[in-house]
C-alpha cells in the first residue's frame, strides 16, 4: 500500500473515531466511569472516605487562603460549590429522599459574591457534606444514585468523586 492511501486510510479512521466520540461520548463515559470508579473505591468503606473529605476540606481550606480574590477564582470556587451542593442533594437519596434529576446550576451561588462569601459558603457546603457522608454509614455503600455524565455511581463512587472534583477546581485557580 503506497504512504498516501495509508495517510488518507489513518486520517479518515482518525475521523471516524473522534466522530464517534464527540457522537457517543455521554454513553461511553457512562459506560466506563462506574467500574472505573468502582475499581478505584474496592476496599474503601463511607468511614474512610469520609474521613478523606473531611481532611480534603481542611487542605482546600488552606489552600483557598493564598488564591486571590480574583474574578477566574471567583466563578472556579463558585462552580466547584455548585457541584457540591448538587452531589450533597444526590447523597441525599440515599438516606430516603426524592431523586431529582437536575443541573449543578441551580445550586450554584449568585455571581455577585464576593471571595470571602464565596470561601465562607464552600467551607460551610463541606461541612454539610461530610456531616450527611457520617449519616452514609447506615446505608448499603454500594447504592447507586445517578451521576448526570458518569452514570450510575455507588455511594462510595460520589464521596471519592466529590473530593476529586473539589481538589481539581482549586488547582485551576490562580495563585497569589
Amino acid at each position: 500500500m503506497k504512504r498516501n492511501t495509508r495517510l488518507t486510510l489513518t486520517a479518515v479512521g482518525a475521523a471516524i473515531v473522534a466522530y464517534i466520540i464527540l457522537r457517543y461520548h455521554e454513553k461511553i463515559l457512562k459506560t466506563i466511569a462506574p467500574p472505573v470508579m468502582d475499581s478505584m473505591m474496592s476496599g474503601k468503606d463511607v468511614s474512610t472516605l469520609t474521613v478523606d473529605l473531611a481532611q480534603a476540606g481542611e487542605k482546600l481550606r488552606a489552600s483557598l487562603e493564598t488564591r486571590p480574590d480574583t474574578e477566574h477564582n471567583r466563578r472556579t470556587l463558585s462552580h466547584l460549590i455548585g457541584i457540591e451542593r448538587w452531589g450533597k442533594r444526590r447523597l441525599l437519596v440515599a438516606l430516603g429522599e426524592p431523586l431529582i434529576k437536575d443541573e449543578y446550576n441551580g445550586y450554584r451561588p449568585r455571581q455577585d459574591r464576593s471571595w470571602e462569601e464565596l470561601k465562607a459558603a464552600f467551607l460551610k457546603t463541606r461541612h454539610d457534606t461530610v456531616n450527611i457522608a457520617h449519616q452514609l454509614a447506615q446505608v448499603d455503600p454500594n447504592l447507586r444514585i445517578p451521576h448526570n455524565m458518569l452514570g450510575d455511581l455507588t455511594v462510595l463512587d460520589w464521596l471519592f468523586y466529590l473530593r476529586l472534583h473539589a481538589d481539581g477546581e482549586v488547582q485551576k485557580m490562580q495563585r497569589a
